[in-house]
C-alpha cells in the first residue's frame, strides 16, 4: 500500500511542472468549448431518437384523457381503494375500502408503528 502511495504522488510531482506550464487560458476555454460542443450533439442525438416516442405518449395522452378524468370522477379519493387485482379471467377489481378500514389520521402526538 505504501508502493502505490509513493508512485501516486511521484507521477503528481512530476506532472506538475508540465500543468503549470499550460495554464494559459485559451487552452481551458477551448476545453470547455470542445465539452459544451459534445454535449450539444449528445443531446440533439437524444433529442432526435426520442421524438418519434415523445409523439405517441402525447397521442395516448390525448385518447386517454377523457376516459381517465370520468374514472377519477367515479372514483374520486384513490386512497378509499385497494389496489387493483387481475383475476385469472381477466376482469380487473377495485375493492372499496369499507369505513372502518380507511386510515384514521393519528392524533397529535401519535406515531405509527
Amino acid at each position: 500500500m505504501k508502493q502505490i502511495a509513493a508512485i501516486t504522488i511521484a507521477a503528481c510531482l512530476a506532472l506538475s511542472p508540465a500543468y503549470a506550464e499550460n495554464t494559459d487560458e485559451g487552452g481551458m476555454e477551448e476545453g470547455l468549448s470542445l465539452m459544451e460542443q459534445g454535449a450539444k450533439l449528445l443531446f440533439r442525438g437524444l433529442m432526435t431518437e426520442m421524438e418519434p416516442a415523445l409523439k405517441d405518449l402525447k397521442g395516448l395522452a390525448e385518447e386517454m384523457g377523457p376516459g381517465l378524468a370520468q374514472l377519477r370522477e367515479m372514483i374520486g379519493d384513490f386512497t378509499n381503494y385497494y389496489p387493483p387485482e387481475v383475476l385469472p379471467n381477466g376482469d380487473i377489481i377495485i375493492r372499496r375500502k369499507t369505513p372502518l378500514e380507511i386510515e384514521k389520521p393519528l392524533e397529535e402526538g401519535e406515531i405509527e408503528l
